[in-house]
């Protein structure tokens, strides 16, 4: 599990996900994003590159909506992986967080 961040301008960061969301890695990322939360005022989220999500994976984006409406930050979740999709799609979670999905061509049908 890796999250890369690019420093945007104007107080804006691109934060890029790679593997997986779940309770083996979301003391890490709270902690990644809890720091961006505290120093922008925009947030991109690629989660373009997560393999796997759980629970505790799904809170932890849950806890950055919450956490950004409440200090008027501006999140964005864009470039859904494939297993985003299914479980935003499985507990019908795509218009909480207001972003569009775009579905890949090349999805595996399962």
């Amino acid at each position: 599990m890796s999250i890369e961040i690019k420093q945007l301008k104007n107080a804006a960061a691109h934060l890029a996900i790679n593997g997986e969301m779940t309770i083996y890695t979301a003391l890490d990322q709270k902690t990644t994003f809890s720091e961006c939360l505290e120093n922008n005022k925009e947030l991109q989220i690629d989660l373009s590159g997560v393999s796997e999500i759980d629970s505790a994976g799904l809170q932890l984006l849950l806890f950055v909506k919450r956490e950004a409406n409440e200090r008027h930050i501006k999140l964005s979740l864009i470039h859904h992986s494939q297993p985003v999709v299914e479980v935003f799609e499985l507990l019908n979670l795509g218009n909480h967080f207001g972003d569009p999905i775009v579905l890949s061509a090349n999805w595996k049908k399962t």
